[in-house]
């Protein structure tokens, strides 16, 4: 059980948070602003780079990432690391290809921008699927995570402190809006950091060095789990045709055309911000792997070097094997590595990424339910009954969110739960936006069936890959499937353009790239702070860690 001075760290930390929020919250209102509703859902589009890095990297990691991914190093090794490194390429292009439409459309969310490419059928489903998935993926999937480590440790039920921790970030985020977000994000970042460099430091320090993990792995044939490129038939099902060919579907979804994520994009206060924050995030999230997935692998030889006591959580099969429930490992090296205060401070990174997703995306839901839906319907809606109605929205989410949860812990791994999840809802979206902004012939009526057809195709294979496991459906590796899923959803749009051409609009006209290198012809900055040297520095740094971990 956790200590005294530990609790005492949590604890003011979690003050100390809410106490930010609520300051940038009050402090904004006492500005002038020309939009009380821009200020709000768009932080008055006056984020600088830095902060829209930051705020994208905290909104993407959460308690889920501490614990699964640990999890992950534990069972597979470095292979769920392709989820952080791959996402540098999507993040290059968010800032290359979708940042100059997003900024000089000016949209407040991405279902206005599919509305001013396509039509308001493109926009009202991209609303609904957008508010589903910030409830099931950002906000309980995160709860989730964050209310096991948190009964581990305390001994508190898990729906008692998920409930508290919801509630103190939801009045926060009511107070302020995406300002106090991401300025919140930006502190949470930081300590998230911190807490998981601290536990990888101190993983390694009981080990020894680099050196007695290889020999380690080697002793117990397990050197595989230090390589991220699996080859084809590999126990894990994720061989490196599924991550080249897989996760572009995903990440696509989730980097530039999710709202919770891109929502921090929206309210940066030129194009060039918007670019640098982008490209920022992506430098950050080469982090992930060093401090989220190696501790997992550390801790798996910890294990065998008998340092680490894993009794707790290992059970015995029907065939009297001992099996480790490798959930809760990151809770074990928590409560047996770490010293009184340490502990204190990493449980406090664990509450900045639960605190910090969540938070995100409750925002978005509000922008989304007031903009998308409510000013839908009433047109003539004033800036202050929209905050109104998204502070409403916020409620709503967090209990719909807290109810899922005995659903969504019945995934051994919760990682791949929320991939899993995520696989079936991205190929549709991915799929119109990428053909919306490369192919000028991308109609209005084939992306609108598109994005029908997709998600009732997506919610069908789901649904037959749980109720007939051995079944192709069943035994396609998630990450196989979402390529697949967007080949025929690529197939359906194409297909429809020509039955439905395009007419395009005035504004249509304007969103689409004519040229593949028109998106590189903004001249940006000077100097080191381009765009487009950053790119180019950040793909070469990429290249070289696969070269090296492959």
């Amino acid at each position: 059980m956790i200590q005294t001075p530990d609790i005492l760290i949590c604890l003011g930390y979690i003050a100390g948070i809410v106490g930010v929020g609520l300051w940038v919250g009050l402090r904004k209102r006492k500005a002038v602003v020309a939009s009380v509703s821009e200020d709000y859902f768009l932080a008055g589009k006056s984020l600088r780079w830095p902060m829209i890095g930051l705020a994208l990297f905290a909104t993407n990691i959460s308690c889920i990432h501490l614990v699964s991914l640990a999890q992950s190093g534990f069972d597979t090794g470095l292979l769920n690391g392709n989820f952080e490194w791959m996402a540098a390429f999507t993040l290059i292009l968010l800032a290359l290809f979708f940042v100059p439409f997003y900024i000089r459309s000016g949209v407040p969310t991405l279902p206005v921008f599919l509305q001013k490419r396509y039509n308001q059928a493109c926009r009202d489903w991209l609303t609904i699927i957008s508010i589903v998935s910030a409830v099931i993926i950002h906000i309980a999937f995160s709860l989730l995570a964050g209310g096991i480590v948190l009964e581990t440790l305390f001994g508190i039920d898990m729906y008692v402190s998920v409930t508290v921790i919801a509630v103190l970030v939801a009045v926060y985020t009511m107070v302020g809006g995406l300002k106090a977000v991401v300025v919140t994000e930006s502190v949470q970042t930081i300590v998230l950091v911190a807490g998981a460099v601290v536990i990888t430091w101190v993983s390694f320090s009981r080990l020894g060095n680099w050196s007695t993990l290889v020999e380690t792995l080697q002793q117990n044939n397990a050197l595989d789990k230090l390589s991220m490129l699996r080859p084809h038939g590999d126990s894990s099902g994720m061989p490196w045709y599924a991550v080249f060919l897989g996760y572009p579907v995903l990440g696509i979804w989730y980097w530039c055309a999710d709202q919770t994520i891109v929502q921090r994009v929206l309210g940066a206060r030129d194009e060039n911000h918007a670019r640098a924050g982008a490209l920022f995030c992506g430098f950050i999230k080469i982090l992930p792997v060093f401090i989220f997935v190696v501790p997992g692998l550390l801790a798996y030889a910890l294990v065998q070097k008998g340092i680490l006591d894993v009794s707790s959580v290992t059970s015995v099969d029907t065939n009297g094997t001992p099996v480790v429930n490798s959930k809760g490992i990151y809770t074990l090296m928590i409560s047996q590595l770490l010293p009184t205060g340490l502990v204190g401070i990493v449980v406090a990174a664990l509450l900045s990424g639960l605190m910090s997703q969540v938070a995100g995306a409750l925002n978005s839901i509000s922008t989304l339910v007031s903009y998308d839906l409510y000013k839908r319907f009433r047109p003539d809606a004033g800036d202050r009954r929209l905050v109104f109605l998204g502070r409403v929205s916020v409620l709503a989410a967090l209990v719909f969110s807290i109810g899922l949860l005995p659903l969504l812990n019945s995934y051994e791994s919760l990682f791949n739960g929320l991939n899993d999840v995520i696989a079936h809802i991205a190929p549709p979206i991915t799929c119109v936006f990428l053909l919306g902004i490369f192919w000028g012939r991308a109609s209005a009526r084939a992306a609108q069936y598109t994005l029908w057809i997709g998600s009732a195709l997506g919610v069908l294979v789901f649904t037959l890959n749980k109720v007939l496991p051995e079944s192709w459906f069943g035994q396609t590796p998630f990450m196989m499937m979402a390529f697949y899923l967007l080949c025929v959803c690529l197939l359906i749009q194409v297909i429809l353009s020509f039955v439905f051409p395009m007419v395009h609009t005035a504004e249509s006209k304007s969103l689409f790239w004519r040229h593949p290198l028109d998106p590189l012809r903004a001249p940006g900055w000077k100097g080191i702070a381009n765009y487009k040297l950053q790119a180019v520095l950040l793909l070469c740094v990429m290249i070289v860690l696969y070269i090296l971990f492959g």
